[in-house]
């Protein structure tokens, strides 16, 4: 079920409850997926599910994933970043992680992802780096 709230004019928040573990707004283009739990193989499935309908059908040029409410990630919520980017990048968009902690920090550097995704301080500080 999805419920649409108006911020303002370029900005949607979508709560899409029913077994997805993570909220989703769209700012000028730019979707802000906020997981509230980890990005595992519990709930991969439906994150990618659901970001990839927003990204088709709201012409979401950039993604920005909020990392502040979860404490972990493992291979499958590498490979929702990897499938979002790959996605992104051809449409010209960029991708980006916030509020990361020590653990999910580690695995970016690790799996080398910092090579391809921005990590910034927080949601308002990667908007306003896509943003023109």
């Amino acid at each position: 079920m999805e419920n649409k709230t108006k911020k303002t004019k370029n900005t949607t928040i979508l709560q899409l409850r029913e077994g997805v573990k993570a909220d989703f707004e769209i700012v000028n283009r730019c979707l802000i997926i906020k997981l509230l739990e980890e990005l595992d193989h519990h709930n991969a499935l439906t994150i990618r599910e659901q970001s990839d309908k927003l990204i088709t059908g709201r012409n979401v040029k950039d993604i920005i994933f909020d990392f502040t409410g979860t404490d972990f990630m493992d291979s499958s919520g590498i490979g929702v970043i990897m499938g979002r980017y790959k996605k992104i990048i051809f449409a010209g968009g960029q991708v980006a992680v916030t509020g990361v902690n020590q653990s999910i920090d580690r695995i970016f550097r690790l799996s080398g992802l910092y090579k391809i995704i921005h990590k910034y301080d927080s949601i308002d500080e990667a908007v306003n780096k896509f943003t023109p």
